[in-house]
């Protein structure tokens, strides 16, 4: 046995993860749900921005969003709201408690 597999887990020290890392998580996660999406559309949207916040072990994440219009807006907030939380706990071990969706802008489809 090693000196290090003889100290308990929890003391052999801590790994902090900077919020930016979990906004990019949670960026490209619904930059990938919302790929189909936007690739069958002549208009884009600009890229998904987040921001997260971690505070004791829990982090609540907030979205900027701009989404196509018409669409199921109800149906894509919360395929973003889940690929969001669910890609942010899956690839941290962080759970996520709150995630907030702004829709900064509708975009409209342009006629070819």
């Amino acid at each position: 046995m090693t000196a290090a597999a003889a100290i308990p887990p929890a003391r052999r020290g801590r790994l902090k993860v900077a919020d930016r890392v979990y906004a990019r998580l949670a960026e490209q996660a619904v930059r990938q749900a919302l790929a189909e999406i936007w690739a069958a559309r002549t208009a884009r949207g600009k890229p998904p921005r987040a921001t997260v916040l971690v505070v004791g072990g829990k982090a609540r994440v907030t979205l900027h969003l701009d989404l196509p219009y018409p669409a199921d807006l109800a149906g894509l907030s919360h395929l973003c709201r889940d690929a969001a939380a669910g890609r942010v706990a899956e690839l941290t071990g962080t759970p996520v408690t709150e995630v907030a969706l702004l829709v900064e802008r509708l975009v409209p489809e342009t006629t070819r």
